[in-house]
């Protein structure tokens, strides 16, 4: 029972930071009909935010844990936002709006453009960023062929390394300050969509652009919100990753881009609650089944394929998602 319970809390810590990344893919979805593949990639750009924003700041470690909660990872939190939303505005800028009125298969394709152009950009710039000293980069993460793939994410006093035990339960401080991102994004990101101008517009917007363009709504505008929202929430979710496993790395947002992807269509693709839903249970899918499939197939090795099975498994049985969301085709 304690290693149900154990998995349980891993799965849903895992679960969270999907489930952070997949509201990006939702909103934005919900709005422009754009499945956007680069979003991977502001979740990367969101981490290398906040890992630059510590270095701006002189490398500070050590600090008391009160002064690092209050003060290191606030500030490096902001950094990584700006970052993801600057990007992700440039993007929807250059890259998605003169394409709006294209096939479909041109913004996809720009898409994933865009998030080849974002992994190689950081890797040429931390990769000859004389900021960063020699000491700390390049680290090799065992079983990649590149050595230098991975950054040392800061250590947060306080988070990074602490566990709390309760029974036979571990939980570490990390899972607990995801799975917090994760309420109080929801609780905001309730309250923006149901009580601001702009969370209505962006509702209104996703159910009939041209009605809500005639009503005076700047669609544009609006479009711009999501993917700053989607933006804020995937760097929140970069931070998440620094610090649950000690590093990032350029390649980090491809496999958890995907990995949102699937949270977001499992939970139906277009809701918000069913983007926190989906990657809730993925994660728990994950968990649980490297620990309770017999064999090889429990393997950590394995977790990636069942959870593009269960992907499989909802698309088959039940399309529109678990929550039943249903997708409007306005071609």
């Amino acid at each position: 029972m304690e290693l149900f319970f154990q998995q349980l809390i891993n799965g849903l810590s895992l679960g969270a930071l999907y489930a952070l990344i997949a509201v990006g893919y939702t909103v934005v979805y919900g709005i422009v009909q754009l499945i956007n593949f680069a979003h991977g990639e502001i979740f990367m750009i969101g981490a290398f935010g906040a890992f630059a924003t510590w270095t701006v700041m002189g490398r500070p470690a050590d600090w008391p844990a009160t002064t690092a909660l209050l003060v290191l990872l606030p500030l490096m939190m902001i950094g990584g936002m700006v970052a993801a939303i600057a990007v992700a505005v440039a993007t929807e800028r250059f890259a998605y709006r003169p394409l709006r009125g294209a096939p479909r298969l041109a913004p996809l394709i720009s898409a994933i453009g865009v998030s080849v152009f974002l992994q190689e950009l950081i890797r040429l710039f931390f990769g000859t960023n004389p900021f960063i000293p020699s000491s700390s980069w390049p680290v090799r993460i065992p079983g990649w062929p590149d050595a230098k793939s991975a950054v040392p994410f800061p250590s947060v006093t306080g988070i990074s390394g602490e566990i709390i035990s309760i029974g036979g339960v571990t939980i570490q401080m990390p899972a607990v300050f995801t799975l917090g991102a994760l309420a109080i994004c929801t609780v905001f990101l309730w309250y923006f969509v149901n009580r601001t101008k702009t969370g209505r517009a962006m509702v209104a917007t996703s159910q009939d652009p041209d009605t809500a363009r005639l009503m005076g709504i700047n669609v544009d505008r609006v479009i711009v919100s999501a993917f700053a929202v989607g933006a804020a929430l995937a760097a929140i979710a970069g931070v998440a990753h620094g610090l649950r496993y000690g590093n990032i790395d350029f390649r980090m947002g491809f496999l958890a881009g995907l990995k949102a992807f699937t949270a977001a269509v499992l939970g139906g693709i277009g809701n918000i609650n069913g983007a926190v839903v989906g990657g809730l249970v993925l994660g728990v899918a994950e968990a649980m089944a490297t620990t309770f499939i017999p064999g090889q197939f429990g393997s950590s090795a394995w977790k990636d394929v069942w959870a593009f099975v269960l992907l499989i498994m909802v698309l088959v049985f039940r399309p529109q998602g678990l929550l039943g969301a249903k997708v409007v085709d306005r071609a």
